[in-house]
């Protein structure tokens, strides 16, 4: 899918295609070419309408990571950067999107939507004088990815607050557990995920500061832009804290319901040890058996059987250990 906009009284206006072969082609300044799942036909209209070679593996994540970053010799500026995404169901990913500023155009591509790309666009259309170049594109996107971030970082907060109510319960069993042990990996899978885009962002902007491109403003907006992630990585050190706090809870209660299935056992047979060694005792090939002897030697070895195995019980009993 390609999609082209301009500036329009001081808002992104979306062109078609098409405008291109008319014959007032000429007038028309678009700032930003977004590729979306680009296809062959689409890399090939690029290139014949703004003399770009889209690379091949643009947006491969094997890339290495001193490619991730670079400017041609002749002033194209190439930067691969993770964006992440959340889907309805709470799966997270990071996808990666490759930017590449040639001739005051900044072409993005990538392999699927992102709510970051939509939601700069509408902001675009919407408030004037919000985007004045290229390069201002590419910093309203990160800015909006930081902003999203931190979205998915109250989603987390949300998430482990009612996590936490389950957990603190009086008893928490086994099957709560394991639900629980579920909720607090997704948590931490998608915090470990914010953390690393935060990062990416933040060293694609320090690249941008150093390469002298950006004017005093730019420049500016990219301070405000990386104190805000500064403050991301501060929450996102606490929920780290917080979901191993949870996790040790709930290994906790795993632990002291298996102790308790284990201290259940340790009593049984620690109280049938008695009424075994007197079975044995009169149940030894002795010539003549004791309760032979006697009427009341059945009854009477039954009956010291049972004391046997409550005097434990009522000892533990009395101990607490039960």
């Amino acid at each position: 899918m390609l999609n082209i906009f301009s500036l329009e009284n001081g808002r992104l206006a979306g062109l078609a295609p098409d405008s291109f072969d008319a014959p007032d082609a000429a007038r028309l300044k678009p700032i930003w070419i977004d590729l979306e799942d680009p296809s062959a036909d689409d890399k090939r209209w690029v290139a014949a309408h703004f003399g770009l070679l889209i690379p091949e593996d643009a947006i491969d994540d094997d890339l290495e990571e001193s490619a991730r970053f670079y400017e041609e010799d002749d002033g194209q500026l190439h930067i691969r950067s993770d964006f992440l995404r959340l889907d309805d169901e709470g799966n997270s990913r990071n996808v990666r999107v490759a930017f590449i500023l040639h001739r005051n155009t900044l072409f993005s591509i990538r392999k699927e939507d992102l709510p970051v790309f939509r939601l700069l666009r509408l902001r675009a259309r919407r408030t004037p004088a919000l985007i004045d170049d290229a390069k201002d594109v590419l910093l309203k996107l990160y800015d909006a990815d930081a902003e999203y971030s931190a979205d998915a970082l109250e989603g987390i907060y949300d998430a482990l607050n009612a996590i936490s109510a389950r957990v603190l319960k009086e008893q928490v069993d086994d099957q709560t557990a394991g639900e629980v042990l579920t909720a607090i990996a997704r948590e931490e899978d998608l915090n470990g995920r914010i953390r690393r885009n935060v990062m990416d962002t933040r060293r694609a902007l320090s690249f941008m500061m150093r390469s002298r491109m950006l004017s005093a403003e730019q420049f500016e907006d990219s301070r405000q832009i990386l104190r805000d992630i500064d403050s991301l990585d501060s929450h996102t050190a606490f929920l780290f804290d917080k979901i191993n706090f949870l996790m040790d809870a709930t290994v906790g209660f795993i632990n002291i319901n298996q102790n308790r299935i284990i201290k259940i056992f340790s009593v049984a047979s620690v109280a049938l040890l008695p009424p075994t060694l007197i079975a044995s005792v009169y149940g030894m090939n002795f010539k003549f058996m004791p309760e032979l002897d006697q009427p009341w030697g059945y009854p009477f070895a039954l009956g010291l059987m049972l004391v046997s195995v409550a005097a434990p019980f009522l000892y533990f009993r009395r101990k607490g250990w039960l």
